[in-house]
């Protein structure tokens, strides 16, 4: 059985895969988990199955758009899921009207893991919830 991503609105659903990564695993507070940006995002649901795996959103700028929240729950990591997240959401970036970046938020140990998909650091390296960040972006 092959992995499935597809767009949700099931905000729920991606919060509870957030919550378990980001909450639960990495010790990020509630209210640095839960904003006010997820009504607006278009969100992306990793499934194997009727098993959600991972999700992320994407939060349209002006010209650009920001991929965040990428989380793939524990037992599933070191399979490709992450990445393909990450290429999903670059081809939805591709097929929006004026849209010339994707930037991300990466956290520091991850640098590599976005290089190798194409991204590159810019700015000051900075703190999101207590864990450290770099700003990376790829240009369209």
């Amino acid at each position: 059985m092959t992995a499935v991503i597809r767009q949700t609105r099931d905000i729920p659903l991606c919060r509870a895969l957030r919550r378990a990564v980001f909450i639960d695993e990495q010790g990020v507070s509630e209210a640095d988990e839960i904003d006010d940006e997820d009504d607006a995002a278009i969100h992306l649901l990793l499934s194997l199955g009727e098993t959600p795996l991972g999700s992320a959103r994407l939060i349209l700028g002006h010209d650009y758009v920001k991929i965040g929240r990428v989380c793939v729950i524990k037992s599933a990591r070191g399979r490709g899921h992450g990445a393909a997240l990450i290429r999903a959401a670059v081809q939805i970036a591709r097929s929006l009207p004026g849209i010339h970046n994707v930037t991300l938020g990466a956290q520091t140990h991850a640098l590599g893991f976005y290089a190798a998909l194409g991204f590159s650091p810019v700015g000051p390296e900075f703190d999101d919830a207590g864990i450290p960040h770099q700003e990376m972006v790829m240009p369209l």
